[in-house]
């Protein structure tokens, strides 16, 4: 799940997520209380990581600007993850191959030595 909302001033709103799913908010302009509603608002730029344990996530916007956040939210794969670099993975050899990979411009890497950043 990936949801985009912008409350406009003194709204509030209710989404419900699966229980046991992991989900995350990021807010991207205002700031809004999360949980509960007296809770401390949380501004823009900050992330914060929601409980697998709720029945959704509660918001409400006291200020007198639009509050917009993204949710990301899903099942979780329980799978082992293995980070190296920009790297991840379920298992090293698997990070090993894709350093391979990457190294000899394979694998969707092609073009990778022409890349620049704008």
């Amino acid at each position: 799940m990936y949801m985009d909302f912008t409350m406009q001033p003194g709204s509030q709103l209710h989404q419900p997520i699966p229980a046991g799913w992991n989900a995350f908010v990021y807010i991207i302009e205002g700031e809004g209380a999360f949980g509960r509603e007296k809770a401390a608002p949380t501004a823009a730029h900050h992330c914060l990581v929601l409980g697998a344990d709720g029945d959704g996530l509660s918001v409400w916007n006291r200020s007198g600007a639009p509050l917009r956040f993204a949710l990301a939210a899903g099942q979780p794969l329980k799978e082992p993850v293995v980070q190296h670099g920009p790297f991840v993975m379920n298992t090293r050899a698997e990070i090993q191959q894709a350093m391979e990979d990457y190294y000899h411009g394979r694998n969707g890497f092609e073009k990778a030595k022409q890349w620049t950043s704008a």
